[in-house]
């Protein structure tokens, strides 16, 4: 790895043309981006952290970082590390007693813990995109607001969801 960059959670849609969720990072201090397709629950469970829907059971990122907690264990970062082919590879980094604990882990799910845990997201710098001009204008928040109902079904995200269009968070080919 060689310069690492922290990023922030910047966009979530479905990408049209291949019926896959996208979570895009954007840089913290800069406008690159890394966008990376996902699976529906993995979605689902970053989207209800960002808009802070609280489910009435805990999901199972929840039930992760309750179980590094009560182990007495805090996430230190995510690391979004490399990519081999078309596919992601991360690692959860985690801190018990002064013991510095690294964990293999997809990028969807490294990402709804950091949510959940307030801790940083970093990217190898290499795997940030420049955004093409044409796509900085359409790189603005969805024009369809989530559901404020905290009791949101999974019918209900998964509409909101399909409202999206490619354009509301930009032009990607996986």
């Amino acid at each position: 790895m060689d310069s690492m960059v922290e990023v922030v959670v910047a966009k979530l849609g479905l990408d049209g043309s291949s019926n896959t969720y996208v979570v895009i990072l954007r840089e913290r201090e800069g406008e690159r981006i890394l966008p990376i397709w996902i699976g529906h629950s993995e979605a689902e469970a970053i989207l209800l952290e960002i808009n802070g829907v609280k489910k009435q059971r805990p999901m199972t990122h929840d039930l992760c970082r309750t179980l590094i907690g009560e182990l007495g264990a805090s996430v230190v970062r995510t690391v979004i590390t490399h990519v081999d082919g078309r596919t992601y590879y991360a690692q959860l980094e985690l801190e018990r007693s002064g013991d510095h604990m690294v964990i293999d882990a997809r990028p969807s799910d490294s990402i709804a813990i950091a949510l959940r845990t307030g801790s940083p997201i970093i990217v190898d710098e290499e795997l940030l995109q420049e955004v093409p001009e044409e796509v900085e204008s359409d790189f603005t928040p969805s024009p369809h607001p989530p559901p404020s109902d905290a009791a949101m079904t999974k019918e209900e995200l998964k509409q909101y969801l399909s409202k999206l269009r490619p354009e509301d968070f930009g032009r990607f080919n996986p």
